[in-house]
């Protein structure tokens, strides 16, 4: 959750989307996930996607060439944070290499929907 702002999806949406056999993906924060999985249980996969270290982070925000020197100090603050909370999630997978991570990903949601 961001200060001010304030995101969600009515449960019953999802509901509806899951009846008519489609499946939904969320892209959201560490709390956004811990609470989708909470509510939805074992009917929801967990993902935390990381970076391999705070310097790549950093290494790859600062060659966007997109933050201030504040503003790269506040991400890399609450990537410190939320990086905390990687053992609560049903998987972690480590964003590496973006086309390496993105097959890992299709095939962990493959196999979770498979079950």
């Amino acid at each position: 959750m961001y200060v001010g702002a304030f995101y969600g999806t009515l449960k019953s949406e999802i509901e509806r989307l899951w009846a008519g056999q489609q499946h939904v993906i969320f892209d959201v924060d560490v709390q956004g996930g811990l609470k989708l999985k909470e509510y939805f249980g074992d009917r929801a996969l967990s993902v935390f996607v990381k970076v391999p270290s705070m310097e790549m982070l950093e290494q790859r925000l600062r060659s966007r060439g997109t933050e201030t020197e504040d503003s790269l100090s506040k991400r890399l603050f609450k990537v410190h944070f939320e990086m905390s909370f990687e053992t609560k999630f049903d998987v972690v997978l480590v964003n590496e290499d973006l086309e390496t991570t993105l097959q890992k990903a299709k095939t962990l949601v493959n196999k979770f929907l498979a079950s």
